[in-house]
């Protein structure tokens, strides 16, 4: 290497790193300034797998004036769905399900004979099976505490009607997640809470994340409050709209367990290479995004973000992974927002200023 390629090299090095510090430090006065009453919740930021930040804001209890601290357990919803994919995907590995088999191959007494012989793990997992989700479609026939098996939640869809022809189009579906949990357990032999808890939180050494009981009390768990997604400004408990978690959402986890996981499954430590690199690669067309298996793969930005997001009544959680300049970000609200505060617009703020520039048109 000459002098004048060494020059070249630690001016560009000088340039990036300049740049990671303008960044960083335009991030810190962002949280410096966020407030309370803009958010409530907790903000993990790391680059390169390195902490950066870490910030709580607001209140887990409002009414008994507990504020939220960095430990604090949040409900993640639809962020359980990516325990479910990389569950499903281990047994992959293991040679003990194939992604383009029916279900039925697992699952031979699930009473729906069309959903049993023409829908596929792989439908499953993407969203594209034609199954509803329940938790929307069944709302009003929920009981919260009557959940405790995961085949109990079967009742409540496992006689609907599809939405579509498996494998046409995208639907997302709770629905199909509880399916991949029942086909974990009958692999596996184990209950989906307890196969999770082995092969998962323990190897990502994640030990603030479990499924908890509706009417439990837990030491350090933050309430939720719904503002009807915005439709309201009187915040109510949300308890009501929740369940025990099932393989499709509502385990309880921290903003450092979460990145914990997240560092398990991008360096390998949850699924080998290949397979988490087909994990993430885009492979149907969802609302906003792309969706691989069970994570949703964002192309819309200056860089791919590799996440996913759970929201649900009282909650608003994010998944942020930036590919390209290894930043993660984790954001966990126990407030709705309706999309235009809150969570919603921290993660806005995150996207944009990490990518350089805004959402592309």
């Amino acid at each position: 290497m000459n002098s004048k390629t060494e020059i070249t090299l630690l001016m560009l090095f000088i340039m990036i790193a300049g740049n990671a510090q303008s960044i960083n430090s335009s991030i810190k006065k962002h949280l410096d300034l966020l407030e309370e009453k803009d958010f409530s919740g907790t903000i993990l930021i790391a680059q390169n797998d390195s902490i950066l930040e870490e910030r709580a804001y607001g209140y887990s209890s409002i009414e008994y004036n507990i504020l939220n601290n960095i430990d604090t357990k949040f409900n993640i919803a639809s962020i359980t769905k990516l325990f479910t994919a990389v569950a499903t995907l281990q047994l992959y590995e293991q040679g003990e399900l194939e992604l383009d088999k029916p279900i039925g191959c697992y699952l031979p007494d699930y009473p729906n004979k069309l959903v049993r012989d023409s829908v596929t793990v792989h439908q499953l997992l993407t969203h594209t099976s034609g199954l509803n989700n329940f938790y929307v479609s069944s709302l009003d026939n929920i009981n919260p505490l009557t959940y405790n098996k995961i085949s109990d939640f079967l009742p409540l869809f496992e006689n609907d009607p599809l939405l579509s022809k498996p494998g046409a189009t995208y639907n997302y579906s709770a629905s199909g997640y509880v399916l991949l949990g029942l086909i974990i357990e009958k692999i596996s032999g184990l209950s989906y809470y307890d196969y999770i808890r082995k092969n998962i939180l323990n190897r990502a050494q994640m030990p603030n994340t479990s499924e908890i009981e509706v009417d439990v009390i837990i030491e350090n768990k933050a309430s939720g409050y719904t503002t009807m997604f915005g439709e309201s400004e009187i915040l109510k408990k949300n308890d009501y709209y929740l369940t025990k978690a099932s393989p499709a959402g509502f385990y309880y986890s921290t903003v450092k367990d979460l990145f914990s996981f997240s560092k398990a499954l991008r360096n390998f430590k949850l699924l080998k290479k290949k397979t988490t690199e087909m994990m993430f690669a885009p492979k149907v067309k969802g609302y906003n995004t792309f969706l691989g298996y069970g994570i949703d793969v964002d192309t819309r930005y200056n860089q791919t973000i590799i996440g996913i997001t759970g929201g649900w009544y009282g909650i608003h959680c994010e998944m942020l992974d930036f590919m390209d300049d290894h930043y993660s970000v984790i954001i966990l609200s126990n407030i709705d927002d309706g999309g235009d505060k809150g969570a919603s617009i921290v993660a806005d703020y995150f996207k944009n200023v990490l990518s350089d520039k805004p959402l592309a048109d």
